[in-house]
């Protein structure tokens, strides 16, 4: 957290507008361990520290985004979210750890955040959407932590059923600067299309005590109660 509050710092100096945002950070299926501020990694890399740079970011996209030309926020979440399970007195899964288990609960987190954040943007009449995309199954790095074998099945076929990076940013591409989108916000986009999501996500009461937990973890002001308030 310390890292992403230097980076904002860093970045309002230059007094530059923003008006793309694309949460893609993280880590998938590592062994059970904890960030700096003691966060489960995927829980804290993937959700939490999106989570706050976002909302340290937003009044500059609020100043960045203009009628016709909003600003957009982008996170990156997965199919796994649809396997996900939250449970809000147990966000960080210490009652028990699977590396699946925590992976899916971090992109659960990110759709139900990035919904709730477009009500609010809504509310305030701002000229920013927020849209959750979806890459697909893509041959990177990323699953260096998975079981051996899926690891194999990579490598001999990745070819066959992977997309390669540049085909797996297509749909935060498109929905960072797509006309079609404009203005447009609360979205799971796959394949550049819009799909739907888990049917929890689209809860209001969860996505609201998610944001003020979220709120408290991180040490930021909850407005979720006042979302007109500035």
């Amino acid at each position: 957290m310390r890292s992403i509050r230097e980076f904002v710092l860093t970045f309002k100096e230059k007094k530059l507008p923003l008006h793309v945002l694309i949460n893609n950070a993280g880590v998938m299926m590592v062994p059970q361990r904890q960030t700096e501020d003691g966060f489960e990694e995927h829980f804290g890399l993937n959700y939490l520290g999106h989570f706050l740079l976002t909302n340290l970011l937003l009044d500059t996209l609020r100043e960045s985004g203009r009628p016709g030309r909003s600003a957009r926020v982008v996170s990156m979440s997965s199919a796994t979210h649809y396997v996900g399970e939250l449970a809000l007195d147990d966000l960080q899964g210490r009652g028990g750890y699977s590396p699946h288990g925590a992976y899916a609960r971090s992109k659960l987190a990110l759709v139900l955040f990035t919904y709730h954040l477009q009500g609010l943007l809504a509310a305030q009449g701002s000229h920013v959407t927020a849209n959750v995309a979806d890459p697909g199954v893509v041959d990177t790095d990323l699953y260096k932590h998975v079981f051996w074998g899926t690891r194999l099945v990579k490598k001999l076929f990745g070819w066959l059923f992977f997309k390669t990076p540049d085909e797996g940013a297509w749909t935060s591409i498109y929905a960072a600067v797509t006309p079609d989108l404009e203005g447009v916000g609360g979205r799971y986009l796959y394949n550049e299309k819009d799909s739907r999501s888990l049917a929890v996500t689209y809860d209001p009461h969860l996505q609201q005590e998610l944001w003020a937990r979220s709120c408290q973890m991180t040490g930021i002001r909850d407005r979720t109660r006042d979302p007109f308030s500035e």
